[in-house]
């Protein structure tokens, strides 16, 4: 097939296009590198002339924080929708959007909500729409998660409160696999919820990550919410990442049922492993899920 991959550059675009290549599929990359801003791309014209020739689309554009150019109204929700609508006049055959875990009917972040209003457009579309909303994707090349990992190296670890909020992380294979297993011509469209076989606390998360690096399990430092929430309108400016919607949304926790993408993949997903978290190739599971 003939794809357009938008976010080409990101992590998760990277993964997806490396896999697209092998499996022989030929690509239409779509990034800042290659001469393209998407953020301006907001009419269906801006489409017309990259959509010809095009069978599919792959939307992987996505940021966690606003930053002074970039915006989540843009980048999330103004020019997916004038990509979809786009496809749907050109007849495209699929488009797959990356969303994410938690922009459904319970939203209330910015950066869910633009996740969302992306995801009805596509989803009231006559096209073969595929919505995945992954959980919190780890492996080689993760901003947040090298953030995290500088973290969990330090001698004591702080945690928001006592560290329990609870995550289900996705490796970035299982992410691959299912944009890959939207290709096929017997995947019926949907919004699938992308997780980790199981759900583990932000702390033991972290702890995981330190046993990555070839480090002991330490202590844990608890930061009170009122505190950590307070120094976040501060750091906001240098780390863009330590927004206070997203301490809100940590402290919500995410998680969803794992069977529909079991069913969908037909295998469970990787299990968190220390290894994994250098390694773009899943590890093999038995079919409970367990590592072999």
């Amino acid at each position: 097939m003939n794809i357009l991959l938008t976010g080409a550059d990101g992590f998760l675009g990277r993964h997806i296009a490396r896999a697209l290549g092998s499996a022989g599929h030929q690509m239409r990359p779509v990034s800042r590198r290659h001469g393209m801003d998407f953020s301006r791309m907001q009419a269906e014209a801006d489409w017309t002339a990259l959509l010809r020739g095009v069978d599919a689309v792959i939307n992987c554009v996505g940021i966690i924080a606003e930053t002074r150019t970039q915006k989540f109204a843009a980048l999330h929700t103004q020019a997916p929708i004038a990509l979809f609508r786009a496809s749907a006049t050109a007849k495209l055959r699929k488009v797959v959007q990356i969303s994410a875990l938690g922009a459904d009917r319970t939203a209330f972040s910015a950066y869910h909500l633009s996740k969302r209003a992306a995801d009805d457009c596509l989803r009231s579309l006559d096209v073969d729409g595929f919505v995945l909303r992954p959980s919190l994707v780890y492996g080689p090349g993760g901003q947040s998660a090298a953030l995290f990992m500088r973290v969990a190296a330090w001698p004591l670890i702080p945690v928001l409160g006592d560290g329990q909020q609870m995550l289900q992380p996705v490796h970035v294979s299982d992410v691959v696999a299912a944009v890959l297993r939207c290709l096929d011509p017997d995947a019926t469209p949907q919004t699938l919820d992308i997780v980790g076989p199981q759900c583990m606390a932000f702390a033991e998360w972290l702890q995981t990550m330190r046993l990555a690096q070839g480090k002991p399990r330490t202590g844990l430092l608890p930061v009170p919410f009122s505190l950590a929430l307070a120094a976040s309108y501060g750091l906001r400016y240098v780390l863009p990442m330590a927004q206070p919607e997203n301490l809100q949304m940590l402290k919500k926790g995410y998680w969803a049922d794992p069977n529909p993408l079991v069913a969908f993949l037909g295998r469970a997903p990787s299990p968190v492993r220390p290894a994994l978290f250098f390694s773009d190739v899943a590890l093999p599971c038995d079919p409970q899920g367990a590592p072999s």
